[in-house]
């Protein structure tokens, strides 16, 4: 069910108390049954005193762990984002990253087979990582840690060097891996931005999805208003994942993104997505304007956006670390989705990104389909690169 609200002024935006459901002439009710239908065995709830809780439970058909949810404190009812799957679903996503990074992977794995360690291996490493787009700073760095390793633990064979590395990539991107944590406000207001053809609108549409699995009620906020396709697209993805969409055909994107925010406040939304318009780093006047979008939602909330997420194309290698740098200079970015990872050799991307510019890496997508976009494991990301 779709409710669509068009905002007459543009120049200046109205009075927040105006913006309520009440001051919308039949407006349609966000749906009670927004998220999916649960099964028949559902996710227990155990609270803890500040620390982070973690419940499993399991079928009583099937003995194996088949969910996870995790509560941050019982004073905020924040839930961390971990993804619940079962085990062979598990193996299927690992499955599709290591097909997805093999490209990277062959590239960097055939280099230990009947190695020598010495100059020549570090030097077609070194070749290798570059042309991974993992950058000269994250190269030099796993380089020169890697040799220290190696010297002080005098290791003398390839495969003892192979592990050695596996270890010291996993520290490099361990700080990217953190849990995007639900609940901390209400509504949690996430303003997702990127370059063109990036996958904004397609991860949003997946993003709602996940968010629904953790019993979280969505609102989706078509700010791309000079791209009719979007609005389209976007209002697609609602109508499979029974979301409301705020959208206008033309108008002001930060009258779009406050319009969704107030009525989220009046609906009781849990998450308030706001889509934005795609725009290159060097478009000074479309920067500007997403800081306009930023400002606005402040407007309609004072401590929104709680978040700024950056869609990036993995394909795009270190041209993707220079859009981080761009984006969080301008909105000072919380977290980042990085997508297309599937069949690309540039898998490296994300040790640039560590090095240079550590924003968490909330997911990650290998794929089309709903299921190929999952939290960020820095573990199971090195296990699929190094193979």
């Amino acid at each position: 069910m779709f409710s669509f609200f068009k905002k007459k002024p543009k120049d200046t935006l109205p009075e927040p108390e105006v913006q309520t459901a009440a001051a919308v002439s039949n407006p349609a009710p966000l749906p009670e049954t927004v998220e999916p239908a649960r099964p028949a065995t559902s996710l227990p709830r155990r609270f803890s005193s500040g620390a982070a809780s973690v419940t499993t439970i399991a079928s009583p058909a099937d003995p194996a762990p088949v969910a996870t949810v995790e509560i941050e404190s019982e004073e905020d009812d924040g839930v961390i984002i971990r993804e619940a799957v079962t085990e062979e679903k598990k193996r299927s996503w690992i499955t599709r990253l290591k097909v997805g990074l093999s490209k990277t992977s062959s590239n960097l794995t055939t280099l230990f087979v009947g190695a020598k360690i010495g100059d020549e291996l570090y030097e077609e490493l070194e070749s290798a990582l570059l042309m991974s787009d993992a950058g000269v700073d994250a190269t030099h760095y796993l380089l020169d840690t890697l040799r220290k390793k190696v010297r002080d633990e005098k290791l003398t064979d390839a495969a003892q060097v192979k592990a050695a590395l596996r270890t010291v990539f996993v520290a490099l991107l361990k700080p990217l891996q953190k849990p995007l944590v639900l609940g901390r406000h209400q509504p949690l207001v996430m303003m997702v931005a990127g370059v063109n053809g990036a996958g904004k609108t397609t991860t949003i549409g997946k993003l709602a999805k996940h968010l629904q699995a953790h019993r979280q009620s969505v609102l989706l906020a078509a700010g791309d208003t000079f791209r009719a396709a979007a609005r389209e697209q976007l209002t697609i993805w609602g109508e499979r994942n029974n979301v409301s969409v705020i959208s206008q055909a033309s108008g002001d994107p930060a009258a779009v993104a406050f319009d969704a925010v107030h009525s989220a406040r009046a609906r009781g939304t849990n998450v308030v997505m706001v889509d934005t318009a795609g725009r290159l780093p060097t478009q000074l006047h479309l920067m500007e304007e997403l800081k306009k979008i930023k400002r606005v939602i402040t407007k309609s909330m004072d401590s929104a956006p709680h978040e700024i997420l950056l869609i990036i194309d993995g394909n795009t290698g270190q041209n993707a670390l220079a859009q981080v740098k761009a984006f969080d200079d301008a909105l000072g970015l919380t977290g980042l989705v990085v997508t297309k990872l599937d069949g690309t050799a540039k898998g490296g991307v994300l040790a640039a990104i560590a090095k240079s510019r550590p924003i968490p890496v909330y997911f990650i997508g290998v794929g089309e389909q709903i299921e190929d976009l999952q939290p960020f494991d820095a573990q199971e990301f090195v296990d699929a690169l190094l193979g």
